[in-house]
């Protein structure tokens, strides 16, 4: 993972950047990555979910 994905960096996030993800359900875990849904809105997903295909990121 790169370097700024863990440590120092992730203390100014807000909630050290966890959360649930809204594409796999996943609770307390790093969302970190943008997908883009097709009306154009972006949101944040963990790093299983940054490979979903486009209409799990929609359904979402």
């Amino acid at each position: 993972m790169a370097k700024t994905k863990r440590g120092k960096v992730l203390w100014n996030m807000p909630s050290h950047g966890r959360g649930t993800c809204p594409v796999c359900g996943s609770t307390r875990i790093k969302l970190l990555y943008t997908q883009t849904k097709s009306d154009g809105t972006s949101i944040q997903v963990c790093k299983k979910c940054v490979k979903a295909t486009q209409e799990r990121v929609d359904d979402a």
